[in-house]
């Protein structure tokens, strides 16, 4: 009987049309415009790129030259350089096509940049940090040429009283948290299916809950049966949807991609879970339940960042604590935690909450459904 129920709840869940638009139709779609609104903006904005500049000579200038070269050569270049003639450089100037024009006339310098900007802030650190090492060799030149060496040694190298120590493991786009979101978004929408499972055991509510209590079978094995039917329909749902955004979007989760699927499935879980309990509450109809699960499920994803990318930042600094209930925080936080992170602790810990959430919603929902009894059915 467990298996007959277990099977007959894949079945029904799969004919169930708010499951297929929610879960299934609704992320892809979803996650589509995500990709083309996000897509390249924080390469454009945020990641660091080589600067390029055009450089004009009046005079040659061997030593920049060659300084030139050897930051062109390195494998994250700073610059990438055009040398060319006033006219040519002022027209990319006006295209966008380099950022800063350095002019060179003997010994004079001078730089023209196209606006305000950390590239232009960089064009010009460096040329103030060349034009004072210059003087310094000149100077050791004039005064004490036998030291030149040393003096240029000590300028190439980097000397610095502290110890540079990485707080992450990783450099994320911070749009992927977007993409983070929409995943705890379809976890959390299974509640549409455990929300199906309580009220298709109470026969005050539901048609086939009249036949489920005059059923032989246990309530307990019934339920148990259809939640785990539930669990493995969401578990698919979850795994679309990883999928479509991993491979099909190319979102980069990093290299435990294995793990997203894991914490996923958990999440998942916990959305069906929470589904279930709010279903066993009350004598209200379903249209008015299902509602309070979305509107439950919707708030929760908007205070995790789904809407705007800086809300779980804003809640952590305002009610942290909130963070460390909120069910869609804590799956997009699995998801950070594997970027960014090498070991394991905070990971764990945010799947141990989530399970310990859903056991909890699971047995409230046992508790309220299994204490109802009916004078006739």
């Amino acid at each position: 009987m467990f298996l007959h129920n277990f099977k007959y709840e894949i079945l029904h869940s799969l004919r169930v049309k708010d499951l297929i638009f929610w879960l299934i139709l609704f992320p892809i779609v979803l996650g589509a415009f995500f990709k083309i609104a996000f897509s390249g903006i924080y390469e454009k904005t945020e990641k660091f790129s080589t600067v390029p500049i055009a450089v004009v000579e009046s005079t040659e200038d061997k030593i920049f030259h060659s300084v030139m070269d050897s930051i062109e050569q390195s494998d994250d270049p700073l610059f990438k350089v055009t040398y060319t003639d006033e006219e040519k450089a002022m027209d990319m100037l006006k295209k966008q096509k380099v950022l800063g024009i350095i002019r060179i006339d003997g010994k004079e310098k001078s730089l023209s940049v196209s606006g305000e900007g950390i590239e232009q802030t960089i064009i010009k650190s460096f040329l103030e940090q060349y034009a004072v090492q210059e003087q310094i060799i000149t100077d050791t030149v004039m005064t004490d040429p036998q030291n030149v060496e040393t003096v240029v040694s000590a300028l190439n190298s980097e000397v610095s009283s502290t110890e540079n120590i990485p707080l992450t493991e990783g450099d994320p786009d911070p749009y992927v948290s977007y993409f983070y979101n929409l995943i705890a978004m379809v976890a959390l929408f299974g509640s549409v299916t455990g929300l199906h499972i309580a009220m298709e055991n109470q026969a005050n509510l539901h048609p086939l809950g009249a036949r489920k209590n005059c059923s032989p079978t246990p309530k307990f094995v019934s339920l148990t049966a259809s939640l785990l039917g539930s669990f493995v329909v969401q578990a698919v749902c979850v795994i679309v949807s990883v999928s479509y955004i991993a491979f099909v979007l190319k979102i980069d989760f990093g290299s435990r991609l294995p793990l997203v699927y894991v914490s996923g499935i958990l999440g998942g879980i916990l959305g069906v879970s929470m589904g279930f309990m709010v279903g066993s509450f009350g004598s209200m109809k379903e249209g008015a339940k299902s509602a309070i699960c979305m509107s439950v499920s919707m708030l929760c994803c908007f205070f995790s960042g789904l809407m705007v990318g800086n809300m779980k930042a804003l809640v952590a600094e305002k009610a942290p604590w909130f963070n460390e209930i909120n069910p869609a925080a804590l799956i997009s936080d699995t998801f950070y935690c594997l970027e960014i992170y090498s070991g394991y602790d905070r990971y764990i810990e945010k799947n141990i909450t989530m399970a310990i959430i859903s056991v909890i919603f699971i047995i409230i929902g046992f508790l309220l459904t299994r204490r109802k009894k009916y004078a006739s059915l």
